[in-house]
């Protein structure tokens, strides 16, 4: 029993269908791939804006602040017309 022409057929074949099931399993790890890439994305989103959140947070601290101050200052001038 020799190697037929149909044997080179059937081999051709699954040569083929191997090579289209290894396309098919890089085309799922790419897949995967974006699929973690946007998940990272959207936790450098949530950091961003947890950071815009921090910043506004201490915005509004050195505001009381600046008000704080301001009390202050209006207290003195009134102790200094009295």
């Amino acid at each position: 029993m020799g190697f037929t022409e149909r044997d080179e057929e059937r081999e051709v074949e699954r040569e083929i269908e191997r090579g289209r099931e290894r396309e098919r399993e890089r085309e799922r790890e790419r897949e995967r791939e974006r699929e973690r890439e946007r998940e990272r994305e959207k936790e450098r989103e949530r950091e961003r804006e947890r950071e815009r959140e921090r910043e506004r947070e201490r915005e509004r601290k050195r505001e009381r602040e600046r008000e704080r101050e301001r009390e202050r200052e209006r207290e003195r001038e009134r102790e200094r017309e009295r």
